[in-house]
């Protein structure tokens, strides 16, 4: 039996509230103001608090902003006649369950109960360890990747890792780093995509001070930083040609030139990834052929979430134990949700949703509908008409690439190009073809959503 605090300065309302909730078999401890209410909570504790909003001399929002300054303070759902946009934004803010609108009914107390003191939860257990970059999985497919791991990880061989965008790329580099025997060395990971083709080579390579216009001081660059360790060239399929050639001779000599310098040895292993398929952009002549063929002699596929779903409670429970506040947990309708849904952005949406959830949801469980407020949906093909010709349908599918893309970076469209695997000043100019202003984009992620490889 859990025992609800009720404060109101209405002496019906609170016989009224007491009567439902004892009823629903809870005990309840009546209070006419909020002084009175937090005295009794000074040497008290009870399990959730029904606040008035509106009494005499201490109102409802000093109450809340009170008991929230306790260690560990219930849950508190402030009631008003007199709602506003001020008081609820307010309210929320400082900590408040919930923001109700009086008069509330039976049910209304019902279903206000049945979220504040859930009587059934999924356990989250403790994962082994609480950060982001831990493989998580027990599906077939990962019980094979983690094998592939084991065995490579103390290999000097050139790994290109393959997969979607969000499926945890990064994720497996770093763990072939930490498994192996340079895990006492530097992770150094570069996003070939997100830096400039003039500033890639000083970036890898380093450059000598004077070397050109800017150049202060000496760099050494990511090649020389991660000596001993692990240099992770992610999107590598984003990687201008010139730049090929300069690291293919890396890969084959071991010798690093700084811009204006000279060449100087390194002892590094390199690692690749990239969402693009090679072997198409090897035959368009994107990429070079014997880089390709040079980084894939050891190629290792991360799948994507949709072919594991095995592992996506378990991912879901353990980005939920990343936060530093109390983590929350699935409802059975919640996980099964989670379950059926195709993960378009793979493991770095589920992490995004999570994440949301745990900052957003104001229970300790969270149920299917609170996943509706911020998943996309799972197919938005469904509100677009039939193409009638190629153009059209080939216009449709990047429109919907690109909001799936704004949604997905939470309307960062720096992020967004990347994953789109096109540049910023492309993605502005598509934009604008398709009538998606700088507005429209940021309202993406609220209406449809629910950035690293998770």
């Amino acid at each position: 039996m859990s025992t609800i605090l009720i404060v109101d300065d209405d002496a019906a309302m609170r016989e009224s509230l007491a009567e439902t909730i004892t009823d629903l078999g809870h005990g309840t401890v009546a209070k006419e103001s909020g002084q009175a209410a937090l005295d009794y909570l000074r040497t008290k504790r009870v399990d959730a608090v029904l606040l008035d909003l509106r009494m005499p001399g201490m109102d409802g929002i000093e109450v809340l902003k009170r008991i929230q300054t306790h260690a560990d303070p219930p849950p508190v759902v402030v009631l008003t006649a007199f709602a506003t946009a001020g008081n609820t934004i307010e309210a929320m803010r400082l900590g408040a369950f919930d923001h109700l609108t009086k008069p509330i009914g039976r049910q209304d107390v019902v279903d206000l109960l049945g979220r504040m003191l859930p009587k059934e939860v999924r356990s989250a257990g403790r994962s082994e360890q609480l950060n982001s970059d831990v493989i998580i999985g027990h599906s077939a497919a990962m019980r094979t990747l983690q094998k592939s791991i084991g065995m490579l990880a103390d290999k000097d061989t050139t790994v290109l890792i393959l997969g979607e965008t969000g499926a945890g790329k990064e994720v497996v580099a770093r763990a072939l780093h930490a498994h192996g025997r340079r895990a006492q060395g530097a992770f150094v990971a570069v996003n070939c995509a997100a830096i400039p083709a003039d500033l890639l080579e000083s970036e890898l390579f380093g450059h000598v001070r004077g070397s050109f216009t800017g150049a202060v001081a000496d760099r050494k660059g990511a090649f020389r930083d991660a000596e001993k360790g692990t240099l992770f060239l992610d999107e590598i399929g984003d990687m201008p040609l010139a730049m090929q050639a300069k690291i293919l001779r890396v890969l084959e000599e071991r010798v690093v030139t700084p811009v204006g310098g000279k060449p100087v040895p390194v002892d590094v292993r390199v690692l690749a990834a990239t969402h693009r398929d090679l072997a198409t952009l090897v035959a368009n002549k994107h990429f070079r052929e014997d880089l390709y063929y040079r980084l894939s002699v050891v190629p290792v596929v991360v799948p994507p979430l949709r072919e594991r779903r095995d592992d996506i409670l378990p991912l879901a429970e353990h980005f939920l134990r990343l936060t530093e506040a109390p983590a929350k947990v699935l409802s059975a309708d919640a996980a099964d949700r989670l379950r059926r849904y195709d993960w378009p952005g793979n493991v770095r949406q589920l992490k995004n949703v999570m994440e949301r959830c745990q900052a957003l949801v104001r229970s300790p469980i969270i149920a299917a509908h609170d996943l509706e407020l911020h998943t996309t949906a799972i197919s938005t093909s469904a509100v677009h008409a039939e193409p009638t010709d190629l153009t059209d349908a080939v216009a449709g599918l990047e429109r919907r690439m690109i909001e799936a893309a704004l949604a997905e970076s939470g309307g960062n469209r720096a992020e967004a190009a990347r994953h789109l695997g096109i540049n910023r000043q492309l993605l502005y100019t598509k934009m604008k073809r398709y009538g998606l202003s700088e507005a429209e984009a940021s309202e993406i992620p609220t209406r449809d959503v629910g950035n690293d490889d998770a």
